[in-house]
């Protein structure tokens, strides 16, 4: 079992910036993929980055791409989402995840990971 969890959300204006961290404690050969989704009132949860454990390679949605970077600390299993540039449209709840390497599913379909945090708050005001 593995238990994740997000820190680092608040309240920003537009064009800030936040950086959420998220750390995990547990199975570690649960976290070869970590990534983040987000969640709006009313609609489904939504990827926006991924990162693998052996080589770091990384997979961004097109919403956020080249405002937020994905990074993590393997030796302290904690995984950051830097957030730069934000906007209204990002003000959503975030949840990190993670899924061992035998986990089957694109790594940006919501059933891919079976582990997630509580989630934290980002809100973006205008």
């Amino acid at each position: 079992q593995v238990q994740l969890v997000e820190s680092g959300g608040g309240s920003v204006q537009d064009g800030g910036s936040l950086r959420l961290s998220c750390a995990a404690s547990g199975r570690t050969e649960s976290t070869y993929t970590m990534g983040w989704f987000r969640q709006t009132p009313g609609k489904e949860r939504e990827f926006v980055a991924a990162i693998w454990s052996n080589n770091h390679n990384t997979q961004y949605a097109d919403s956020v791409k080249g405002r937020f970077t994905i990074a993590r600390d393997s030796a302290r299993n904690t995984m950051f989402l830097q957030m730069n540039s934000l906007k209204p449209e990002d003000t959503a709840v975030y949840y990190c995840v993670s899924a061992p390497i035998w986990s089957l599913g694109n790594y940006a379909s919501a059933t891919r990971y079976d582990h997630w945090g509580q989630g934290t708050q980002v809100t973006v005001s205008s």
